[in-house]
């Protein structure tokens, strides 16, 4: 299938950019000035940058002071769990997590949810359901009775699964919201969910850090941040010009960051205009007709809060690695996992540690975006289904 017809189905691993984002980068290539320069070029530069914390902090919910530019999500992960020091000197990722939390945990945590998707914990949703499980005393886990403090990282919402926790994971130093259990604050990745949907906390509850990446809601590739809402500001991992506040350094990438700000209002006002609603219905289509043609398939995640753009979906017997080869030659662009993994197509950790076994090397996800139509959808349906027909008369 040539470009011009080829459909695009893995807005969770990158988006297109906006038009806004690349209006506000092409005005951002004209500037000549550093952004630390006190002249007049360097001030212009500087509103720029600013302008764009303005509007990211406006998509998160913060202040602009608390966010910092980062060159990526993972480096705004880094930068966070670099300050476990400040809470209790130990970092956990729950096994669910994305590969930029997994490698630096230290401590063996449960997935939160179960093989059918919902979350564990006598079917609560919500962080303060999960606390009993997250804490509970087993080798290379806490003890209960530990008064000291830990940085869990827990993602708002799965990029592979689509599954969001039904609030926003929250800081939980107050002893009394988890009687019994180890105080722990909280990074969150939000990385797929912010620019989706409405991000929202309690009024006096809401994580120590977040993560999240400009080209997951239609910015640029290469800009992240991390938004800080601790008293204090994180120590620098990369040190030199004092840039970002002293918080990190590095002239900052005034052309992406321009591009970020601007995708994030962008993505903030068709939040608020209701666009994803439509999508959701979208996806809601593509799983009923892909369960009209398997009756095979297991949807991860279908009864639990999800995206609205996400399907992950697994046919026993049927590896996911050849799904994707196949629909891809057949023009349409999915996944099998995260896109993070340098090219590598492999069985999902996520899926595994939620109890699918061999099943999770079935898995492929589909994530639509605001310019997927209806025949895009049923067009990927009639093409899997002839491909899985094909499979099962191979395998007969």
């Amino acid at each position: 299938m040539d470009q011009v017809n080829r459909v695009y189905l893995d807005h969770n691993a990158t988006t297109p950019l906006r038009g806004e984002a690349r209006d506000a980068m092409l005005a951002a290539m004209d500037l000549v000035g550093n952004p630390s320069s006190v002249h007049a070029e360097g001030r212009r530069a500087k509103m720029v940058v600013e302008r764009a914390r303005a509007q990211v902090a406006a998509l998160v919910g913060c202040l602009p002071t608390q966010v910092v530019f980062t060159g990526s999500a993972t480096e705004a992960a880094a930068l966070a769990v670099a300050q476990k020091g400040r809470h209790g000197g130990r970092f956990a990722a729950l096994p669910t997590e994305h590969d930029c939390f997994a490698i630096w945990s230290d401590v063996d945590l449960p997935a939160p949810y179960g093989p059918d998707g919902s979350m564990l914990g006598g079917g609560a949703k919500g962080l303060f359901a999960m606390t009993d499980w997250v804490m509970q005393p087993v080798e290379k886990r806490w003890s209960a009775d530990r008064t000291d403090q830990a940085l869990v990282a827990m993602s708002a919402a799965n990029s592979e699964t689509g599954i969001v926790f039904d609030k926003i994971p929250t800081d939980t130093k107050v002893n009394a919201l988890i009687a019994g259990t180890i105080p722990f604050a909280v990074v969150s990745d939000i990385t797929q969910l912010a620019g989706k949907m409405a991000i929202e906390y309690d009024a006096d509850k809401r994580p120590s850090y977040a993560i999240l990446s400009a080209h997951k809601l239609g910015g640029p590739k290469g800009v992240g941040a991390l938004i800080n809402f601790t008293a204090d500001d994180p120590a620098p991992m990369l040190r030199g010009g004092g840039q970002e506040m002293g918080r990190r350094s590095g002239t900052e990438n005034v052309i992406g960051i321009a591009g970020f700000g601007a995708a994030a209002a962008a993505a903030q006002a068709d939040v608020e205009a209701g666009k994803w609603d439509k999508i959701e219905k979208l996806r809601n289509i593509l799983e009923s007709a892909l369960e009209a043609a398997s009756n095979t398939t297991i949807f991860v995640g279908k009864e639990s809060p999800r995206l609205p753009n996400t399907s992950c979906f697994a046919t026993p017997g049927w590896k996911g690695e050849t799904q994707v080869m196949q629909m891809d030659l057949a023009g349409f662009a999915i996944s099998a996992g995260s896109a993070c993994s340098s090219g590598k197509v492999k069985a999902s950790r996520v899926l595994k540690a939620m109890g699918l076994g061999d099943v999770a090397g079935d898995a492929v996800r589909v994530s639509l975006g605001l310019d997927t139509t209806k025949d895009d959808v049923m067009r990927f349906v009639d093409t899997w289904a002839q491909k899985l027909n094909k499979h099962k008369a191979r395998a007969a």
